[in-house]
């Protein structure tokens, strides 16, 4: 049996190097790297609590697989998750792993930049607030405008504790009422000004009276 497994040794060892040059070639070949920008999202946010602000809002990855499926991947493909169970309020360092990025199976995560992200939890608040008409232009010239009714007045806003501080009132985009010689009844949208806050109600009605100079309400 011995002499058996010696016998052609030389055409033997020969075809398990040939077994393994095309297992690596099949593995390996058409073997590609890249890099990736992927949004960072969160699950798992405490009840109560609001994410304030994070130092980031997407990483860079450095993915390895076959070119032709790393050329055909789509945005939805790829992604990283922060989990924020347990979390407190204030500010925690989460450091992400493998575990944090979401891509295809046969894709492998080789790096991550940045290595973390800092994220500042606070109480969750709603607050209401009274809403103001933003109005350019003039009306025809011997007119004026009389009065302006906002339906509803008051609006309730959700969000972090400390962004809600900053909210006084909200104003409508603005409304122009260049050359109106006649009352407008007008559905505008609220803007929030780029704070980080949630509205209950997007849009408003406004009711504005024009009357000539002079004229009594």
């Amino acid at each position: 049996m011995r002499k058996s497994f010696f016998r052609n040794i030389g055409l033997k060892l020969l075809s398990v190097i040939l077994a393994l040059s095309l297992w690596f070639f099949v593995t390996y070949h058409g073997q590609s790297e890249m890099a990736l920008v992927a949004p960072v999202t969160f699950k798992n946010v405490p009840r109560g609590l609001e994410i304030l602000r994070e130092s980031v809002k997407s990483v860079t990855l450095n993915v390895q697989g076959q070119e032709r499926l790393l050329k055909s991947l789509r945005p939805v493909d790829i992604g990283v998750s922060v989990d924020l169970a347990g979390a407190k309020k204030g500010e925690s360092v989460y450091y992400f792993d493998k575990s944090s990025v979401v891509v295809p199976r046969s894709v492998e995560v080789v790096r991550i930049e940045p290595a973390s992200i800092r994220v500042t939890l606070d109480e969750s608040l709603t607050k209401v607030v009274p809403v103001k008409a933003s109005l350019i232009g003039l009306p025809e010239k011997g007119y004026r405008v009389a009065s302006v009714e906002i339906h509803p007045s008051a609006v309730a806003v959700e969000g972090a504790k400390a962004e809600l501080a900053r909210v006084a009132f909200l104003r409508t985009e603005p409304v122009d009422i260049t050359g109106l010689d006649g009352d407008i009844t007008q559905k505008v949208r609220l803007n929030s000004n780029g704070k980080n806050i949630r509205l209950t109600t997007y849009d408003v009605t406004l009711h504005i009276s024009i009357r000539k100079t002079g004229e009594k309400q």
